[in-house]
């Protein structure tokens, strides 16, 4: 065996060998595929490459300038693909590193590790934490990663799936004792994978539509999250169990669970329909049907009691009677046919929400299910039975994962976001209002006048819209989403879509436009005070995040407003953007505005009596807010979590995180754990010193002068930035299916965040995740000459969100590489 005892000195040495077993598995392919030309080339630059970086050899250097100079256009592809599918590998090799050690440190029986459940039960126990705080946090805690469809990854999911065909079959020699012939079974196989993976486009060829980003999005849930998440529940729950006796009897209520934007984002992506709404609902329903029906066929083949031999509760005979399984060979089987029974629901209930046949034909016909609390209740029938007639070891088994998917993913799988910009809802209410009542003139109202327009349209139930009258093709497509979006909250539940993000929110008006169009829609019903949807504004901009907290504090002083959250249990979400704070400030001061706009809200809630959720909008890197999850969260300030947060999780970040299952239940747990401990163990931590604050606000300040003046006032910069990096290339890659800018213009302002923070991370430069830190270090300095250096390394030692930002900084700062990125400069 590979493994490798934890107390080992060369603890990385299987590290090594996967490396050197899958770059020899690499080389022979290219050799056998390419010729022995292309392999030799391959090495020397290599060897050259090596030389040149480790000894800073400037005859390296020229000889590798030579050799990549003299190769065709055929050659250097062929040389791309052999070092980009190398750093895969290697990769792969280090994230079933990772899971060794991981693996190693729970048989050594260590302490458990930082991040874990079990490390942050154990925090609560020291704390004093008592069972009814933790039941209380569990009761009503929400921990929810969403996914996006923003164009970060790159790779196809036919190389992800091979890719991890590859770290499965490194697991497979790592952890099973192999005899001779099965290791070289398993070795051939790999090489059948690296094969297959050079014989196959890393890139894509035709644009993306969403309904592909779709599919794409759910290959998460069969590789991870139908059978990790379940896993993750159980072993909670065995722990607390573990804990306190109290807990026996106990299940958690289901507060982690998975989010998407993937088919409801429609800011900037004009291919999100109301069309492409109602398909994506079927096929993540059909995602989850199809689950829950492989799990009862193999459930019923392995609950073969007989009642002969054990007890059975009256009404589990009683769902067994209500069975069309009338065998009889299976007459002295209720849980069998019981579990036909639910099947045969169930297969109905697939074919009436998703026009799909069950995998496997029923025993007979029977009603489809209204909702998922029936299959619920079906399930928990044969649960109640066997824990209360000896045989709770059964219950424990596949049963009691396949009832908390039900409980987790419902009929939906994951409940879709809607999100748009602020501009089309102004536009689309413009044209309402101009239709019902001309020269009502919304868009050049002031902010008061709109508000109390808005406010009298929604006191009342009739529509505003009306089905004689034709509007323009965008308010149609409004109008129609928000429609479908009852439709499907009718088929699937009110969990299938309820949420609204408003992006580009900078006063009410925003948020009770979109108030207004939900009304239209049915979603809310004014004379019952009722909301079916949390109405969730984005602050995304320096500016917005600045003045975030008056906006809040104006909407919730409305008591019509105030009268909808009564019914939402006087929570109010609100999101903050990462990414185009970055864009629009820098590193620095974009975390410092975000970290102000928290304190402020804690304070406008606290004293509205509404209870604040986050939603953070962070993307995979660290210029657009990414970053370890575990430090970020324990990082945010006292009461900004409260038992609740949201993450965005984008692009490469899910692959990275979530294709393998181990990895996925690891970084799942984070985001529990972490939760867990901001919100029991620091949830009233005290504020940073005011000489921190003052010291953080004048960093701030240098750093986005500094920042501002280069990307937004130095001419030439924006010659330098498309010439430099590769944005023209990635505007034109197909990685998704929105386009790379809002517009058709070239200025930096109209770029999104992601393809700009892209381009830099590509010349290894990361500018976003850095420029500015350093002038504003020097001017603080040059400022406090005596103690400047004492208070910066105070912050490290005593603030997390200081300590959390640095570290970032130079996690981007050790990837940088300013040879590379000089190497692209000479392109200008």
């Amino acid at each position: 065996m590979a493994s490798s005892n934890p107390l080992e000195a060369e603890k990385d040495l299987p590290l090594r060998d996967d490396i050197r077993l899958l770059g020899r598995i690499l080389g022979d392919t290219v050799r056998e595929q390419e010729g022995e030309t292309i392999f030799d080339i391959v090495e020397r630059i290599r060897r050259t490459s090596i030389r040149f970086h480790r000894d800073e050899d400037d005859t390296a250097r020229r000889d590798l300038e030579a050799m990549l100079k003299a190769l065709s256009r055929d050659r250097t592809t062929q040389i791309i693909r052999a070092f980009s599918f190398f750093s895969h590998l290697a990769n792969i090799a280090e994230d079933q590193h990772h899971i060794r050690r991981t693996r190693a440190h729970t048989l050594a029986l260590s302490a458990p590790r930082v991040g874990t459940m079990a490390h942050a039960l154990e925090r609560t126990r020291e704390a004093g934490i008592s069972n009814a705080q933790l039941r209380g946090f569990f009761a009503t805690a929400l921990v929810s990663p969403v996914l996006t469809a923003h164009p970060t990854e790159v790779r196809r999911k036919s190389a992800i799936d091979r890719e991890m065909e590859v770290a499965q079959l490194l697991a497979e020699r790592d952890r099973v004792e192999l005899t001779p012939e099965e290791r070289a079974t398993t070795d051939e196989a790999l090489r059948r994978a690296v094969l297959t993976l050079w014989q196959t486009n890393i890139l894509r060829r035709t644009r993306l539509a969403v309904l592909d980003e779709v599919a794409n999005g759910l290959a998460y849930y069969d590789y991870t999250f139908l059978r990790e998440l379940p896993r993750l529940y159980a072993g909670l729950e065995d722990q607390l169990r573990s804990i306190d006796s109290t807990w026996n009897d106990a299940e958690l209520p289901p507060f982690l669970r998975i989010g998407s934007w993937i088919g409801g984002d429609r800011d900037g992506n004009p291919f999100v329909t109301a069309e492409v709404l109602r398909q994506t609902l079927r096929v993540q329903s059909h995602r989850a049907l199809s689950f829950y029906l492989d799990e009862l066929h193999l459930l019923g083949g392995e609950l073969s009691l007989d009642a002969n031999l054990v007890r059975t509760s009256e009404e589990l005979r009683q769902l067994a009677e209500r069975s069309p399984d009338r065998s009889p060979h299976r007459q002295d089987e209720p849980y069998r046919r019981a579990i036909s029974g639910i099947y045969a629901r169930l297969a109905a209930t697939a074919w009436a929400l998703d026009r799909f046949e069950a995998p496997r034909g029923a025993v007979g016909e029977a009603p489809a299910y209204e909702a998922v609390d029936e299959l619920q209740a079906d399930l928990d029938i044969l649960h109640r039975s066997l824990t209360g007639n000896g045989s709770e070891t059964l219950a424990r088994g596949r049963l009691r994962g396949l009832r908390r998917a039900v409980d987790v993913f419902g009929f939906h799988l994951a409940a879709v976001d809607l999100r748009q910009n602020s501009d089309v809802h102004e536009r689309t209410l413009g044209e309402l209002f101009e239709m019902a009542r001309p020269g009502t003139g919304y868009a050049v109202l002031a902010e008061d006048a709109r508000i109390g327009l808005l406010l009298d349209e929604l006191k009342t139930a009739r529509p505003l819209a009306s089905p004689f009258l034709s509007y323009s093709a965008e308010a149609a497509s409004e109008l129609a989403i928000l429609r479908a979006a009852a439709e499907v909250q009718l088929q699937y539940g009110k969990e299938a879509v309820p949420n609204y993000v408003i992006s580009k929110t900078d006063g009410v008006s925003d948020i009770l436009e979109v108030a207004l169009l939900l009304k239209e829609a049915g979603l809310l019903r004014p004379r019952e005070g009722e909301l079916d949807v949390n109405i969730i504004p984005l602050f995304e901009t320096i500016a917005d995040l600045r003045n975030c907290s008056r906006v809040m504090d104006e909407l919730l002083e409305l008591p019509e407003y105030q009268r909808l959250l009564e019914r939402r249990g006087r929570t109010q979400e609100v999101m903050l953007g990462y990414s185009d704070s970055n864009k629009d400030g820098g590193y620095l001061t974009s975390g410092w505005e975000l970290y102000k706009a928290e304190i402020a809200l804690i304070e406008v809630f606290r004293r509205r009596d509404v209870r604040l959720r986050l939603f953070h909008g962070r993307g995979g890197s660290v210029g657009r807010g990414g970053g370890p999850s575990y430090q970020a969260i324990l990082a945010q300030p006292g009461g900004a979590v409260q038992g609740s947060i949201r993450i965005t999780e984008q692009g490469e970040v899910i692959a990275s995180k979530y294709s393998n299952p181990e990895v996925g239940r690891r970084n799942l747990e984070i985001l529990g754990a972490a939760t867990l401990e901001a919100t029991l163990l620091q949830p009233d931590r005290a504020a940073p010193r005011d000489e921190f604050l003052a010291a953080m606000a004048e960093l701030s300040a240098h750093a986005y002068r500094a920042y501002r003046s280069l990307v937004y006032e130095t001419d030439g910069f924006e010659r330098y930035f498309w010439e430099a990096t590769v944005i023209g290339e990635i505007a034109n890659l197909n990685i998704g299916s929105r386009p790379a800018s809002r517009t058709n213009s070239t200025r930096i302002g109209d770029l999104r965040a992601i393809p700009w923070v892209f381009s830099w991370a590509q010349c290894r430069l990361m500018l976003p995740a850095w420029y500015g830190f350093g002038w504003a270090v020097k001017a603080w300095l040059g400022a406090h000459p005596e103690d400047g250096m004492q208070v910066l390394r105070a912050m490290h030692a005593e603030w997390p969100f200081f300590e959390s930002l640095l570290s970032n900084m130079d996690m981007v700062l050790a990837k940088s590489d300013i040879a590379i990125a000089s190497r692209y400069a000479e392109l200008v």
